[in-house]
């Protein structure tokens, strides 16, 4: 489908994924099964009972594990000949960033759960001439179909996507890759919960995952 040369640059490339729950996980999956040959994760979290129905690494035999140690054994009974290093720490932007970018990456991928996360990642991706790809809101949705690719400053619906459009243009950061979802998000029972199911999060991973190759080869397709 990419062609050699295609497949030869995806195994020399570097991807970090930042985040691998319900979104970042199948992201991860998607570029191992596409023959990226590093990949960096980062999350700091372990299995919860509450991850299983929607988590790729989340079973009743993996709870209490550490999400990063199980995708990286996952990506090497992929791909063996894969490097994965992982890096169990939140990113937040007021840590030190060189921890986290611990090589040259060649793509980011954004998963992280909190706003002031994905904002200060993107500042430090344009900081240091990194093309991101990052994910709006997942929760509170029941429409896979509904996902879209663009540019921020073109989504529309999604209240996560709003507030990054503010801040991202006081910050002068002119532009930036994201999947988003055009569905309103619903209410899920008590009004601060945010709910989630297995075929949403686990589409917007997978289209992350695609994006992040797209920017890696596009010139080659």
């Amino acid at each position: 489908m990419l062609g050699a040369r295609a497949m030869e640059r995806l195994r020399g490339s570097t991807v970090a994924v930042f985040g691998v729950g319900g979104v970042g996980s199948y992201a991860v999956e998607a570029l191992a099964r596409c023959g990226i040959g590093r990949l960096v994760l980062i999350d700091h979290d372990v299995v919860d009972v509450t991850n299983i129905n929607r988590q790729l690494h989340a079973t009743t035999r993996t709870v209490g594990q550490s999400k990063t140690a199980l995708m990286r054994s996952r990506v090497l009974e992929i791909n063996p000949s894969a490097r994965v290093d992982v890096i169990d720490e939140f990113y937040l932007p007021t840590v030190d960033a060189d921890r986290f970018f611990i090589a040259r990456y060649d793509c980011v991928v954004d998963a992280i759960d909190t706003i002031s996360g994905k904002i200060g990642l993107a500042v430090e991706c344009d900081r240091r001439g990194i093309t991101p790809v990052s994910s709006m809101g997942a929760g509170n949705k029941l429409d896979p179909t509904a996902f879209r690719a663009g540019d921020i400053f073109e989504t529309s619906v999604d209240p996560i996507a709003k507030v990054m459009r503010k801040k991202l243009k006081e910050l002068g950061i002119k532009r930036l890759r994201v999947v988003y979802s055009t569905e309103p998000p619903r209410r899920a029972g008590a009004e601060k919960i945010i709910g989630s199911v297995s075929f949403v999060p686990s589409v917007a991973g997978l289209i992350l995952a695609g994006e992040a190759v797209k920017i890696l080869v596009s010139d080659l397709l």
